[in-house]
C-alpha cells in the first residue's frame, strides 16, 4: 500500500532527523525563486541553512521572513563552491551529519528530498536527456562525465547537478581548493579517491528561463572546470592510481593480488593480454619520466585493464634500466647498420646513450615492440593454460 503524501513527508522528516540530515541552499540574486524553494524544503525539515553569497537583490529581505532557519551572509560574492564550503562548516558545527544541497534558482524540486534520503544504497543515474535540458547542459555534463571515469574509474550519469547528498562527516578531513562551480567536480572526484561510495539519484529538473536565473559563465567557468579536470588527471596518473595499487599489494600481498585483481579479473584474455603488451611496450619505450601518465592514459583510452598496463609498465625498474639501455642501443646499432663500439659498463655508467641518440631511439622503439608483443602472446598462453588447470581442479 502506497503512502500519502502527508506520510511520506512525516516519514522523511523523522528519516532526516535520525540521519542528522539538513538542507544547504547556496544562493546568488535568485529573489524570484529563493522563496519558493525554501517553502518547498521547509515540508520536509526546518533544519535549513542557507547562504547568501553576496547578492545584491532582494535576497536579504526575503530571509527576514525566515528567521527559523540558519543563515549566512556573505559580504561579498565568492562563489557556489565557496558558499556550500562555509554551509558544510556550520552544518557540522550545528552536529550535522550529512547535508542535502539544492539550488536556489528553481531548477531542482524539493518534494525530490524523500529519493534522496530513500535511494542512499540504490544505483541509478539522473535523466539528463529529457527535452527540457539545453544543449549546453547536456553536452557539458556527458564532458564532465567523461572526465569523472578518466580520474576514478565511476560511471556516472550526471556528475554537474547541484542537487546532492553529501557525508560531511566523511569529507570533513578533505582538503578543497576551488571556491566556483567546480567545486561540485573537485568534491565528487576527491570524495572517490577517499573510498567514498559516489552515485547518481533520479531527480527531477527544470529549466524555466522566466524564472530561473543561472551564473554559470559558460567560457569562463568551463575553462575552470576544464584546468580542474587537468590537474586531476595529471594527480589520478601520477599519485592516486600507482597509490592504490601499491595499498591493495600491501593489504593482500602480492600473491593474493596477483590472484584476484589480475588473474581473477573479468577482462577477457585477449584483454588482459593486450594490456601487458602495453604496458612493457610503455614500459620499455624511450618516454622516461612519462611511463605511469602515458600507460594509464593509453588504458583509460583503449579501455584496457589500467592494473595490468601499469604492473607491466614497470618493467624498467631502477636495477634493470642499465639493462634495458644496452640492448636498445645494441639493437638500434644493429638496424642502421653501425659499429657498437663500447661496453655494458659504458652504456650504463657513462651514459652513452645520449652520444647515440639515434641508435638508442630506434633501438628503444624496436626492442619495446618485440617485447611488447613477446609478453603479451606469453601471457595470453599462461592464462589459457591457468583456466585449463582452474577447470580441472573443479572438475577433479
Amino acid at each position: 500500500m502506497q503512502k500519502t503524501v502527508s506520510q511520506q513527508t512525516t516519514s522523511t522528516t523523522e528519516a532526516m532527523g535520525q540521519l542528522k540530515c539538513c538542507v544547504v541552499i547556496p544562493t546568488y540574486n535568485n529573489h524570484k525563486t529563493l522563496k519558493k524553494v525554501i517553502d518547498g524544503v521547509l515540508l520536509y525539515t526546518n533544519d535549513i541553512i542557507v547562504v547568501n553569497d553576496g547578492s545584491t537583490d532582494t535576497t536579504s529581505h526575503i530571509l527576514t521572513k525566515f528567521l527559523h532557519i540558519h543563515t549566512i551572509s556573505l559580504p561579498h560574492n565568492k562563489g557556489k563552491g565557496y558558499a556550500l564550503r562555509k554551509g558544510f562548516e556550520l552544518a557540522l558545527e550545528l552536529g550535522f551529519h550529512f547535508a542535502i544541497t539544492i539550488d536556489s534558482d528553481g531548477q531542482h524540486f524539493p518534494d525530490d528530498i524523500p529519493i534522496l534520503i530513500d535511494s542512499l544504497n540504490k544505483e541509478t543515474s539522473k535523466n539528463m536527456g529529457q527535452k527540457d535540458v539545453p544543449k549546453k547542459s547536456s553536452f557539458g555534463n556527458k564532458f564532465s562525465n567523461f572526465w569523472f571515469w578518466v580520474e576514478t574509474g565511476i560511471r556516472l550519469q550526471d556528475t554537474q547537478s547541484g542537487y546532492r547528498l553529501y557525508p560531511l562527516q566523511a569529507l570533513k578531513d578533505i582538503t578543497f581548493f576551488t571556491r566556483k562551480f567546480e567545486f561540485e567536480i573537485e568534491a565528487i572526484v576527491k570524495a572517490a579517491w577517499n573510498g567514498i561510495q559516489v552515485k547518481n539519484i533520479p531527480v527531477k529538473v527544470t529549466y524555466d528561463v522566466t524564472e530561473r536565473v543561472s551564473h554559470f559563465r559558460p567560457f569562463i567557468d568551463f575553462s575552470r572546470i576544464s584546468l580542474l579536470n587537468t590537474y586531476l588527471v595529471i594527480l589520478t596518473f601520477l599519485y592516486i592510481f600507482p597509490r592504490d595499487i601499491i595499498q591493495k599489494i600491501k593489504k593482500k600481498g602480492i600473491k593474493r593480488f596477483l590472484h584476484e585483481d589480475f588473474l581473477g579479473s573479468n577482462d577477457s584474455h585477449e584483454k588482459k593480454a593486450l594490456s601487458i603488451a602495453l604496458g612493457v611496450f610503455i614500459g620499455l619505450s624511450p618516454l622516461w619520466g612519462f611511463q605511469t601518465l602515458t600507460v594509464i592514459f593509453l588504458a583509460v583510452l583503449f579501455k584496457l585493464n589500467k592494473t595490468i598496463a601499469f604492473a607491466f609498465s614497470n618493467i624498467s625498474f631502477p636495477p634493470f634500466i642499465p639493462f634495458v639501455l644496452f640492448i636498445s642501443l645494441k639493437i638500434g646499432h644493429l638496424v642502421l647498420g653501425t659499429e657498437f663500439d663500447f661496453t655494458f659498463e659504458e652504456a650504463g655508467e657513462n651514459f652513452e646513450v645520449i652520444k647515440h641518440l639515434k641508435s638508442y631511439i630506434i633501438g628503444s622503439i624496436t626492442f619495446s615492440t618485440i617485447g611488447a608483443l613477446t609478453m603479451g602472446f606469453c601471457g595470453y598462453i599462461i592464462l589459457n593454460i591457468f583456466d585449463r588447470k582452474k577447470i580441472a581442479l573443479k572438475n577433479g
